[in-house]
């Protein structure tokens, strides 16, 4: 089973911010591909910045696509979004306990 790729920021240098189902924010650099087939044509940056989401993956206008999969494992861990939690929080007030929720970030 793959990632969907849920956002995606064009870079300087060929690179991509991609932003995976699971918060994993990783760097995939498009360099190694910028020689062949449809790929050429995104050593235009003005091409390349272009890029959009499209379904689980991701897409150029010239409609250069790459697999989720290889874009998952082939990038590099940025960063990890922490996805909020809920925690209890128990206080005292007025001679009874009190269970209030808070939000952690």
């Amino acid at each position: 089973m793959y990632l969907s790729v849920k956002k995606v920021k064009p870079l300087n240098d060929y690179n991509l911010e991609l932003t995976f189902e699971n918060n994993e924010i990783k760097i995939f650099d498009v360099k190694p591909y910028l020689d062949t087939g449809l790929f050429k044509k995104l050593k235009d940056e003005k091409i390349f910045k272009r890029v959009k989401v499209s379904y689980d993956t991701i897409e150029w206008p010239n409609k250069a696509d790459l697999d989720p999969e290889v874009l998952y494992e082939k990038s590099t861990v940025k960063a990890r979004k922490s996805v909020p939690r809920m925690a209890p929080v128990i206080g005292l007030g007025w001679g009874a306990i009190q269970i209030i929720t808070r939000l952690f970030y």
